[in-house]
């Protein structure tokens, strides 16, 4: 076992479930950890919501016995709304993560997310609040930087290791790059060099050889899958058993009905059948890759209503995928 421990919390291996808006939701948490994910976190969740509006972003917490350990990730720019924010969250999770690397328009606008990379003086101030309200281990993500010309992650690095985080998260990736280019790993393995923390490495881990390569060139603590867990919450199996010098065999049409169906009651039961049915097709968009007739499956899943309509199609994808491989 690859074991990870995050300030006073350990680990049962040092694979991760990223933060992503829209998606990672307790089901998604749920599957994940079933496929050996030891650490998975919320969507990320804006502070003046959990402080001004209430509810709402509380939902965003929705968790279960079996989702945990759970790491929490807020975003926002004010360091004593941040520092509020960690109090009332504390009895939901296990862990809080500050999101300083989030691209998008919309986040950045308001002076968060990846914005704050250009304000090391404010990130400091805030990592300072924020460990100060908090008991739990605390981390950050990051990217390189604002923009590729000025990557700055080693001098917030040391900044969020000298005010009190207990890990690092870097996406080697600058704002400007979106999720366009290449991740350059070779920056996960300089700031690990630079701070005395655990530095956890993000950034193009669609396979479970991505993770083992990343881990191995890198020197790095754990790796956090994103983008390749979509629809494929069985990439941690696969990246534990190339650690232990194995190798998984890859889902069957069957195991990925099996999960797709299992998706949705947990999708139903947790939010109701209007949303889960709404917010399945993306995930049996991501489910069906790869599989012959992909394409057509999700135009149709795309047109149907209805659970019972829903679920004879996706039936009969994923079987005659089955019969025909």
């Amino acid at each position: 076992m690859h074991s990870l421990t995050i300030g006073t919390l350990p680990l049962q291996n040092n694979l991760l479930l990223a933060p992503m808006a829209g998606i990672t939701d307790l089901p998604v948490r749920l599957l994940a950890r079933e496929q050996g994910a030891a650490l998975c976190f919320t969507e990320m969740v804006s502070v003046n919501g959990l402080v001004r509006d209430g509810q709402k972003s509380f939902e965003l917490l929705r968790s279960a016995p079996e989702d945990r350990p759970l790491g929490i990730q807020l975003f926002g720019d004010d360091p004593e709304l941040l520092a509020e924010a960690a109090r009332r969250v504390e009895g939901h999770g296990d862990l809080l993560d500050l999101n300083l690397g989030c691209p998008v328009r919309k986040v950045v606008a308001t002076g968060a997310g990846s914005a704050l990379l250009r304000e090391p003086a404010k990130v400091a101030a805030i990592i300072r609040a924020v460990r100060r309200a908090t008991r739990l281990p605390l981390t950050v993500k990051i990217r390189s930087g604002w923009s590729c010309a000025a990557p700055n992650f080693r001098e917030i690095g040391r900044i969020a290791a000298a005010e009190g985080c207990d890990a690092l998260t870097l996406h080697p990736r600058s704002r400007a790059q979106m999720f366009g280019g290449k991740a350059d790993w070779t920056q996960i393995a300089e700031l690990q060099l630079a701070v005395a923390i655990p530095v956890i490495g993000s950034g193009d881990l669609f396979s479970a050889r991505d993770a083992v390569a990343m881990l191995e060139q890198t020197g790095c603590a754990g790796a956090m899958v994103a983008r390749g867990g979509l629809g494929n919450p069985w990439i941690f199996r696969e990246i534990q058993a190339l650690l232990d010098g194995e190798e998984a065999p890859p889902p069957s049409p069957a195991e990925r009905l099996t999960v797709a169906l299992r998706h949705l009651e947990l999708f139903i039961a947790v939010s109701g059948e209007r949303v889960a049915l709404r917010e399945m097709r993306k995930h049996l968009s991501w489910y069906s890759h790869g599989l012959p007739g992909a394409a057509a499956f999700r135009d149709a899943v795309n047109r149907l209503a209805g659970k019972d309509a829903l679920v004879d199609a996706v039936r009969r994808f994923f079987e005659g995928s089955t019969h025909g491989s």
